[in-house]
């Protein structure tokens, strides 16, 4: 820790002290309490684009054109003006340098949807080792809750198309693409996908199976495995050459087969009394049967390279918004071996202490992504786990506090901010107008404050979306801000939409 708030004196102390061991970064990033976003250029001359976010790299900014038609890429750059005689530092930029050109350089639009397909604004996965992204296309949703003889579950709605275009960020080439036909993958906030490493899990919600797929450095996505009706790459060779089946009547799927027995062997060893077997089996097993096979999956993430974090439900809540109070159950699933290694409701204890004393697996992150590993958790961050704590003490029943925590796994893939302006042993903020979750907030007509840890008492920075002055309606129409952080660079754009209004996006950063 720094003895001195002085910028100078931080620099002198980093060049004659030797931190400990593993701690020379979390010492460093201090540094941004001295660098923080200074200046705002309200209303940035930009193009109409809707801006998706910063890659965790920092090297792009995606964005993508209002007819949800062409991927836009940008490049940050810093920015550059020159003038005449004397440049006062306290005078205002120049008109020159109030545009968006001047902090971005364009490096490329290329179109990805066809004339019925539309790009999906809230899906976006970045594949750090390569600087590829993943992008989604879709045609419109059609509510066709016929389940059809090809085993599409009944109740979840049907998209004609759906691709997935890996594109090289570098310069626009689009370098394979993996398509669905007559299915449904929820992109919203890149929820139906999960990316580990090199490795990518697809959720298809209408077939009920998971696809494994891997990015090869040549730009390939390449399927290696599916789960669902199949476990074993020769399940079905082996069915169809030793089933006796007959006609009308199905086999569970496979995924399914291993979680009832999984469920099976679990509740036959809780009960050591021989002659109490079958009746505990009956209340607990047999009884519930039915809801057993009725769930499906809603939404998968790998733990590692050979364990998923499986959630299953209701149909309703898979395909719905609003799951808050619905029963849900946690399966862990070994890719290798096929098996279920534990399987819990969300209610569980014993799966909320597991959430809580390895968080690190649930939030599993690229080990090439340097940035990301520093987003504040209760794991690595002790006011997180105070915020953790004063949660859990505030809540009427813990019950009710384990199933809130369980909502927030699987974890959703990318959707953190790792800038150093979130990191809470540094900064505090109303997390109720700001996070570093990526969602939209309603705005507010105050500006947002960033207030030094270290010194309570100090503002080290403020972000106001919108319009100078406040806009022409007065704060009466409802309002949304989204904002974007730069990973490591004190730059922020705070985007705010107001209904029947234009986008208003404004520009923050350190002069």
């Amino acid at each position: 820790m720094f003895r001195s708030n002085n910028l100078t004196a931080r620099i002198f102390e980093r060049q004659i002290l030797t931190p400990r061991p593993g701690t020379s970064i979390n010492l460093f990033r201090h540094f941004y309490e001295n660098v923080c976003p200074s200046h705002t250029v309200h209303d940035i001359d930009c193009p109409d684009l809707s801006f998706r976010k910063f890659t965790d790299d920092g090297q792009f900014l995606i964005g993508f054109s209002r007819n949800h038609q062409d991927l836009v890429v940008y490049r940050p750059s810093w920015l550059n003006y020159s003038c005449k005689g004397e440049c006062p530092y306290s005078l205002d930029l120049p008109p020159k340098a109030r545009r968006f050109d001047s902090f971005f350089r364009h490096l490329f639009t290329i179109s990805l949807a066809s004339a019925n397909e539309f790009i999906c604004k809230d899906f976006f996965l970045y594949v750090d080792p390569y600087r590829f992204g993943l992008f989604a296309t879709s045609t419109a949703q059609v509510n066709d809750n016929a389940a059809s003889a090809d085993g599409a579950i009944h109740g979840v709605p049907s998209i004609e198309k759906i691709t997935f275009h890996l594109v090289r960020l570098d310069d626009g080439v689009v370098l394979d693409e993996k398509a669905f036909y007559n299915d449904f993958v929820n992109l919203a906030h890149s929820t139906g996908a999960f990316l580990y490493d090199d490795l990518l899990c697809i959720v298809s919600l209408r077939y009920q199976t998971i696809h494994i797929l891997q990015i090869r450095e040549s730009g390939n996505l390449v399927e290696v495995r599916r789960i669902g009706p199949y476990c074993q790459e020769d399940d079905e060779l082996f069915l169809q050459s030793h089933a006796q089946v007959s006609p009308g009547s199905s086999f569970l799927p496979g995924i399914k087969q291993r979680l009832l027995s999984f469920i099976f062997r679990k509740t036959w060893n809780e009960e050591a009394d021989q002659s109490m077997r079958v009746q505990h089996l009956k209340k607990k097993f047999y009884f519930h049967f039915q809801d057993y096979v009725d769930l499906i999956i809603w939404k998968a993430q790998f733990l590692d390279r050979h364990h998923l974090l499986i959630k299953f439900g209701s149909v309703d809540g898979g395909v719905s918004r609003n799951t808050d109070q619905g029963l849900s159950f946690f399966a862990v699933y070994n890719m290798e071996t096929t098996e279920v290694v534990t399987f819990y409701q969300n209610s569980s204890e014993e799966m909320y202490s597991f959430f809580e004393r390895f968080y690190d697996f649930f939030n599993s992150v690229s080990r090439n992504t340097l940035h990301a590993q520093y987003i504040s958790s209760h794991k690595n961050n002790s006011h997180a786990l105070n915020q953790l704590l004063n949660i859990k003490s505030k809540s009427g029943s813990f019950s009710q506090f384990v199933k809130k925590m369980m909502l927030t796994i699987p974890y959703t893939c990318q959707s953190h901010s790792p800038s150093p302006y979130f990191d809470l042993s540094l900064f505090r903020y109303d997390d109720k107008l700001i996070s570093a979750i990526d969602r939209h907030r309603h705005s507010t007509e105050h500006p947002i404050k960033f207030i030094s840890l270290r010194q309570p008492n100090v503002v080290k920075f403020k972000i106001k979306p919108g319009a100078e002055g406040g806009g022409p309606d007065g704060g009466r129409a409802k309002k949304v801000s989204s904002f974007l952080f730069h990973p490591y660079l004190p730059l922020v754009l705070s985007i705010q939409q107001t209904y029947m209004q234009p986008t208003v996006v404004n520009l923050h950063f350190k002069r």
